[in-house]
């Protein structure tokens, strides 16, 4: 398995991680637009909800996109394809090397923090 992503796949990722973070944030505020709207709560429960979703997914964003170095890309664009982020267009400017290690990340269950979403 790949260890260190390629240059030119680390130009595609640095080029799409806005665009990904980007789609990850809306669909954070969708739930969180859904959840402090909600009718059948109080303020009051509204709030904590909101609250809550918030820390579990800024954990998740973290794991995804905090601190990306060469030497964590393939674990954080694992993350990113996992959270369905990347449509397979944007995923297949990567090299067959770098699609293939991230592919067998995924399906092989690979057990590390950065790839573990809830």
């Amino acid at each position: 398995m790949l260890r260190d992503i390629r240059e030119s796949d680390w130009k595609v990722l640095r080029e799409l991680k806005p665009l990904a973070l980007a789609r990850y944030c809306d669909r954070v505020l969708t739930d969180v637009v859904a959840l402090a709207s909600d009718g059948n709560q109080g303020s009051h429960e509204r709030y904590l909800a909101v609250f809550s979703l918030i820390q579990q997914r800024d954990e998740v964003l973290a794991n995804a996109f905090n601190s990306l170095s060469r030497s964590n890309a393939l674990w954080k664009l694992a993350a990113m394809r996992k959270l369905d982020l990347l449509t397979e267009e944007e995923f297949f400017r990567f090299s067959p090397e770098t699609r293939q290690a991230v592919d067998r990340m995924l399906s092989d269950g690979v057990k590390r923090q950065t790839i573990i979403i809830a």
